[in-house]
């Protein structure tokens, strides 16, 4: 086990501390502006992995009507039905697994921020020192240096919690809020493939297609629920780190797909006009259209 925990430190932990502590350089010491900024490279870096995934993601939305047929026809067969949504796949060039590996590379790469911040946000000592533990001798700090680990009034070697006198328990800060909030949106606008699959399930009456859309809806909003239930043991810098992540994937998802199932709240909230309002006004115009034709 002490020889895995060395290897993943070595590939992946080093690096990812000397890529931050180039950052903290570059912005005179503060650790905020060097997570934010180290994060949106390293996103960028990943793009080429995770573009294909959102464009897969956009190509199966667009089957959905095909796949519910599918369903429809072989929903006692789920051999033919296994079958029969391959050929289709391959038919269109979708690789619906493709989404698996952006995602295992997101998390790996948290575990090896929750090891780093560990080893350099939690220890005793300075931090200066910690990170010369697992920088490379260029980049080492000098004991001259010093790192500013306050960001917008937070201290991010700290869990991102704030205490009330009359409640019992500590509550989760800003930087958690927003970073939960993020991935929700996230979720949200990839959501019509989910809301699509639920539909069909209810189609077809198999347990297995109804299990499998209730779970992936219910993700929805769990998994933003355990970022502010787990963050909150976690330094800040960690939660930070996970709320920039969360918007830059909300913002790719969205050029990829547009708005999804974010669509409808935006509308309620009267950020966007709904299809139908737009619908309406064109045959309005149409009929104007028409009336001066036959005039």
């Amino acid at each position: 086990m002490e020889i895995l925990s060395t290897i993943f430190t070595t590939l992946l932990v080093q690096p990812l501390a000397n890529g931050l502590a180039i950052f903290i350089k570059i912005f005179g010491g503060n650790l905020g502006l060097a997570i934010i900024t180290f994060t949106i490279f390293l996103r960028l870096l990943l793009n080429p992995l995770t573009k294909p995934y959102m464009e897969s993601m956009k190509k199966i939305r667009e089957l959905n009507p095909q796949l519910d047929k599918i369903k429809k026809k072989y929903k006692g067969d789920k051999v033919k039905l296994a079958q029969a949504q391959a050929d289709l796949y391959k038919q269109k060039g979708v690789n619906p697994s493709a989404g698996c590996i952006p995602y295992i590379i997101q998390i790996v790469i948290l575990i090896a921020f929750f090891r780093m911040f560990t080893m350099t946000l939690s220890g005793d000592g300075a931090i200066e020192e910690s990170f010369n533990q697992l920088l490379y001798s260029p980049l080492y700090f000098s004991p001259e240096a010093t790192i500013n680990t306050t960001f917008l009034g937070i201290d991010l070697t700290q869990p991102n919690t704030f205490t009330v006198a009359f409640l019992p328990f500590a509550l989760p800060g800003i930087i958690l809020i927003l970073a939960a909030l993020a991935q929700l949106v996230s979720s949200k606008i990839m959501a019509p493939a989910v809301q699509a699959e639920g539909e069909a399930a209810k189609k077809t009456k198999e347990i297995g297609d109804d299990m499998q859309a209730t779970m992936q809806k219910s993700m929805v909003y769990t998994f933003p629920l355990f970022t502010i239930i787990f963050g909150m043991r976690f330094p800040a810098g960690l939660a930070l780190y996970w709320m920039v992540i969360s918007a830059f994937q909300a913002y790719q998802q969205y050029r990829t797909t547009g708005w999804g199932g974010m669509k409808p709240w935006l509308i309620r909230l009267g950020l966007l006009k709904s299809d139908n309002s737009k619908v309406s006004r064109k045959k309005q115009r149409g009929k104007k259209t028409n009336v001066k034709k036959s005039k």
